[in-house]
């Protein structure tokens, strides 16, 4: 008898992921309608990108639907390790939070595993192997971020702006459906660092761009509140343009209109990126230039109560990106340095890390002991701040 009523709720299970109806939550998809986006912000404190795993896919010109070739047997599996990542496992996620993490963002490219006809139907497989890996994450009681990662570059450049509207709402609308059950603690991310892109051979003026930002954002939004139950209230973090501070603090760029009071974030990435990749890390120049940088965001969002997730910041600082002469010379001082702004401003900030860069996903921790030791630190800072 028991044997056949987990067959009965399996099946039960299957039947309301396949009509829409969403699955459930394991943390019981409790949403508190006392928390403001600012509130939410707070409590993420900083996070991990699980980097190079679910976004991973191996490029295909001639699909013109997902953008990607078919990898190994066709499995989730095949495409989350084909850019070197290992399996995703609960012991992995459970060492994430250990170190000190409250927040995990879950890049994903969905075009793998769909059928290049045209549909552009997100493969069931592959948004079971999410979901498997979003219930990691709640299983420790963690934020979960899951955007759409690479394929929305994928689709700008190679569809017409409607076209690519239009996709991006069926996405959002399935993708929201499956999850519209749980908690509040799953965040849905829009997209990464591709609008702002146009197609290949496009002639946008810059205000053609910034409406084509401001619509993909809008249209992100529109779908994931039609879809209702949970998502009529879900954090949603609406994506800057190129995810650059300077174009996303244009006042061109317009925050998407929503349904739902106080509860939208904005993101961005890297507050450094000039001095990274101009190799002027550590000396007077990178700390006013982030500093100026964390001011433009402040005065744009934070300032009128929407949250800034940097959803992508540096992790390791080698010793090639640091300036002649520079006063910080120790990675693990630097990303102190640049995690503590972030904090004192009020921002989410996300570390990007890959496979056996930054943690080890196989022996479950922080590689250096005085990363682990900057990170627990800032964690216990945000803990003392609630």
């Amino acid at each position: 008898m028991k044997q056949k009523i987990t067959s009965l709720l399996t099946a039960g299970l299957l039947l309301l992921s396949l009509s829409g109806c969403g699955t459930a939550s394991p943390d019981g998809g409790k949403m508190r309608e006392d928390m403001t986006a600012m509130d939410y912000a707070q409590e993420m404190g900083i996070g991990i990108n699980l980097g190079n795993t679910m976004e991973a896919y191996w490029q295909d010109t001639q699909d013109k639907t997902a953008g990607a070739s078919t990898i190994g047997e066709n499995t989730p599996l095949d495409y989350e390790k084909c850019w070197g990542a290992v399996e995703t496992t609960q012991e992995c996620i459970d060492g994430m939070k250990a170190a000190g993490f409250n927040t995990v963002r879950v890049p994903v490219y969905w075009g793998n595993m769909m059928e290049d006809d045209g549909k552009f139907q997100i493969n069931e497989d592959y948004m079971n192997r999410v979901a498997e890996i979003v219930d990691y994450c709640r299983n420790q009681e963690l934020y979960v971020i899951i955007n759409v990662h690479h394929y929305d570059e994928f689709l700008i450049k190679n569809h017409p702006q409607e076209k690519v509207l239009e996709v991006v709402e069926d996405l959002w609308t399935v993708i929201a459906k499956r999850f519209r059950n749980y908690s509040d603690f799953l965040v849905f991310e829009g997209f990464n660092e591709a609008l702002g892109s146009q197609p290949e051979g496009g002639t946008y003026t810059e205000a053609e761009l910034f409406d084509y930002v401001n619509a993909m954002n809008q249209t992100f939004v529109d779908a994931v509140r039609a879809t209702g139950g949970n998502n009529a209230e879900r954090v949603l973090i609406a994506s800057g343009y190129w995810t650059n501070i300077d174009l996303t603090t244009n006042e061109q760029y317009v925050m998407p209109e929503d349904s739902a009071e106080d509860r939208m974030m904005v993101s961005v990435h890297y507050i450094d990126n000039a001095p990274y990749w101009g190799n002027s890390i550590g000396n007077q120049y990178w700390l006013s230039y982030s500093n100026k940088q964390c001011t433009q965001l402040e005065e744009a969002f934070t300032s009128k109560g929407i949250p800034v997730f940097v959803g992508e910041c540096t992790s390791i600082y080698t010793s090639d990106h640091l300036a002649p002469g520079a006063q910080y010379t120790d990675s693990s001082e630097c990303l102190s340095i640049l995690l503590n702004k972030a904090v004192d401003f009020g921002f989410v900030p996300v570390l990007w890390d890959v496979n056996d860069n930054f943690y080890s996903r196989t022996e479950y921790k922080i590689k250096s002991e005085s990363d682990a030791a900057v990170i627990q630190e800032i964690a216990a800072r945000i803990a003392n701040e609630e």
